[in-house]
């Protein structure tokens, strides 16, 4: 059976300070009326029923997600002892799809993106999972729209097939973010297509690479297994977890696994990855700024504001601010990304007070 697991436990530090450890992207309303994680869920539907989404999250923030999405049962919110990236946290979710399906097929999302097409983007789940159910794994690649350098790559090899009408490729390889002339490359080549970080494989298939490519980490997922549905799993799931090292799903189990495929899709993706991006997604003006809060702007073009005050403002271009009851954001837009350097300066100096 199909399953869909949404990875819900970032802190995303790019759009702060809004964005708070108590209260992180994907529990926010960044875009219209519904969080991030909402809208993560609302677009999973008619595809998968409650009770066929899990959720892997942390402690303090599954109290919040269960409030904004009462449909999911609380036995599918899987909470990590603490955050270990992306690898980790999809092996978790796999045990425990095994324990009640040993046959299940994982969607492994995330809680903070996008997507327009929402119509198209299940129906190439549907067909990712095809592949997927024969013991392949299948990772959704993004059209370039720019040479971007914030995104990985993923390479299109010459092996396709077609499922339901999507053309599959053989991956011929993931690529790390490039500089900016290699992105312009592969934007011409037609060859390559943005990580957009989403994967369908067996849950059994996702295990076997972690016994392959890291064993250490299996064998502390297969020992939480193990215990899953007994009075020792608390404690096993504790002790065991802390002997988990960070590494994430690209660098720890794709760049060397094998049958590996690609689908290329153009529905309207974005990773709301900064200020900027977001502004890039929202209906703007007629001089391209958008306002969250009352705004009286003059000769201001391309600016992004969010307050809960009047912001005035005369002659800016291409601007950020955002503002909340303890900080106040002002920064250029192509510079938004700096924000996170921001946090990781506040953090080393122990000042959480922010945070």
């Amino acid at each position: 059976m199909l399953y869909a697991v949404i990875m819900a436990g970032g802190s995303g530090t790019r759009l702060w300070p809004l964005s708070r450890r108590n209260q992180p992207k994907q529990a926010l309303k960044l875009i219209g009326d519904r969080t991030m994680f909402q809208h993560a869920v609302d677009r999973l539907s008619p595809l998968f029923s409650p009770d066929r989404i899990c959720v892997v999250t942390n402690d303090e923030l599954a109290t919040v997600l269960k409030r904004q999405a009462p449909e999911i049962p609380d036995g599918n919110f899987i909470v990590e002892p603490a955050g270990r990236d992306s690898a980790p946290a999809a092996g978790l979710a796999a045990v425990h799809l095994l324990r009640r399906d040993p046959s299940a097929i994982m969607v492994m999302l995330t809680a903070d993106h996008f997507i327009v097409d929402t119509a198209q983007f299940r129906a190439a789940l549907g067909a990712a999972s095809e592949v997927a159910s024969e013991g392949a794994i299948v990772t959704l690649g993004i059209h370039p729209t720019a040479p971007d350098t914030r995104f990985g790559y993923i390479s299109l090899g010459t092996g396709q097939q077609i499922v339901d009408g999507f053309r599959i490729y053989e991956s011929a390889g993931f690529r790390e973010k490039p500089d900016q002339a290699t992105a312009q490359k592969f934007l011409e080549d037609g060859r390559h297509v943005w990580n957009s970080g989403m994967f369908v494989w067996r849950a059994d298939r996702l295990m076997s690479e972690f016994e392959q490519q890291l064993p250490e980490t299996y064998e502390v997922l297969r020992s939480i297994g193990d215990a899953l549905g007994t009075p020792d799993a608390g404690r096993v799931l504790v002790d065991e977890w802390a002997k988990v090292k960070r590494v994430s799903i690209d660098y720890g189990l794709m760049e060397h696994a094998g049958r590996v495929y690609v689908i290329p899709i153009d529905i309207g993706w974005s990773d709301i990855g900064s200020w900027g991006a977001l502004l890039d997604v929202l209906d703007a003006d007629a001089d391209g700024n958008v306002s969250r809060g009352p705004l009286l702007a003059r000769d201001t073009r391309g600016t992004y504001v969010r307050s809960d005050k009047l912001v005035a403002v005369i002659g800016l271009s291409d601007m950020v601010i955002v503002d909340t009851p303890d900080v106040l954001l002002v920064c250029p837009r192509d510079r938004a990304e700096e924000v996170r350097d921001l946090v990781r300066k506040m953090e080393a100096e122990g000042n959480s007070a922010y945070l």
